[in-house]
């Protein structure tokens, strides 16, 4: 059972003044993804070595995002 509704969800420090970041959260051992000026569309998730691999590429540049 997921518990959306008590996830504690967190944004980067490093983020902009537009608020045009994710923001991401623990739950139940997986992290959940969501657009932090649309949080009400929802989120996705994913395990933690997904998002290890997936900060990996963008840190090096490998997605042309």
């Amino acid at each position: 059972m997921h518990h959306i509704e008590l996830a504690q969800w967190r944004k980067s420090s490093y983020s902009n003044q537009e608020g045009t970041c994710v923001e991401l959260a623990s739950i139940d051992g997986a992290v959940g993804v969501r657009d932090s000026k649309n949080p009400q569309n929802g989120h996705f998730e994913i395990t933690r070595s997904e998002l290890t691999a997936l900060t990996s590429v963008i840190r090096e540049g490998l997605l042309d995002l």
